[in-house]
């Protein structure tokens, strides 16, 4: 059985990597753990190279401290797109030989959730306020809750978390 170490404690996110993984490797058993590690971003990270930064920073802090074949990080963010805001994941996996990269499609935020947003909220409780939800980003998110729910959070992030699989069942063309 390999090890996935994924770097949140947040179910959705657990749920999508442990979907990817089996998807991807059908074959292969899993054990999945979500640990808590800093991100080295705010909060609500902004713009591509700050979410991209807060998957990659999650990764390494992971692989620091637990011992696993897979090192899992994912970071949701926002991005200014003319007066809109625009909301996005970066994924990021290693193991100790590869690394994979993989970004969710994107899609824009309501102008009452933008505008908490751009005024320091996390997107999480800006869904929650705007929605009359609680603790959102542990269940659908955004995308759930402006998809109903068509597409999840687990759904979103399983699409890029295969997508970031692509080096590790291409081995020969990543190396």
């Amino acid at each position: 059985m390999k090890k996935i170490i994924i770097a949140s404690k947040n179910p959705a996110k657990i749920k999508a990597v442990e979907n990817a993984f089996s998807k991807v490797f059908p074959n292969e058993k899993f054990e999945c753990e979500g640990v808590s590690v800093t991100s080295e971003v705010p909060d609500q990270p902004i713009g591509e190279k700050e979410t991209l930064l807060g998957a990659e920073n999650r990764v390494k802090n992971a692989k620091q401290s637990f011992e696993a074949h897979y090192w899992v990080g994912l970071e949701g963010g926002v991005a200014h797109n003319g007066n809109q805001l625009e909301a996005f994941a970066w994924m990021v996996i290693r193991s100790k030989e590869m690394y994979g990269k993989g970004r969710t499609g994107s899609f824009f935020l309501p102008p009452k959730v933008a505008e908490l947003v751009k005024g320091g909220m996390e997107l999480g409780h800006a869904d929650d306020q705007v929605f009359g939800q609680s603790n959102s980003k542990q269940k659908g998110g955004a995308v759930g809750l402006l998809t109903n729910n068509l597409l999840t959070r687990t759904s979103y992030y399983e699409q890029a978390l295969i997508l970031a699989l692509i080096p590790f069942i291409n081995k020969e063309h990543y190396s």
